[in-house]
């Protein structure tokens, strides 16, 4: 006889028909530890499982769809500058130029007293109190593709 936490066991009384329906040649594949010292069997909760991974999956695709949209966003944004580029080049190449434009140099459009558009190597605050034309509508450069950048905006545009 065996002691274990205080109470005796009788050998005689042990079942021995429940105990062969209890063991088996592949331990493997019971449900239950086999053994005293066996590792512990707990079934998982398919639910809890599923749910983590369909949140950390919905987590995952809200990041990638921002970071998508940030994307759109950005190509969206360019389009416009370029877009802004032609209308302003555009607007250039059909005002008065008496000079030849240089790729990379500064330039400044007005708004002549009739109305048309005029190139000008002056800029705005280089005419003091006489500036000769009715407004002011950009400072520009002339890019190699031969477009214009818009590098400062004035109260015309």
């Amino acid at each position: 006889m065996t002691k274990q936490s205080g109470k005796k066991i009788d050998v005689d009384k042990i079942d021995m028909d429940r105990m062969e329906d209890m063991t088996t040649e592949n331990p493997g594949t019971i449900a239950f530890p086999h053994t005293v010292g066996g590792a512990m069997i707990k079934p998982e909760d398919k639910g809890r499982i599923k749910g983590r991974a369909l949140s950390a999956m919905y987590e995952q695709t809200d990041m990638d769809m921002k970071q998508i949209y940030d994307q759109m966003q950005l190509l969206a944004q360019q389009a416009k500058t370029i877009q802004n580029r032609v209308s302003v080049s555009e607007r250039i190449y059909k005002a008065t130029i008496g000079f030849e434009p240089l790729i990379g140099k500064v330039y400044h459009l007005y708004i002549k007293k009739d109305g048309t558009d005029v190139l000008t190597l002056v800029g705005p605050e280089e005419w003091g109190r006489s500036m000769p034309y009715e407004s002011y509508i950009a400072t520009v450069k002339l890019l190699a593709d031969h477009t214009w950048d818009i590098i400062k905006k004035g109260e015309a545009e």
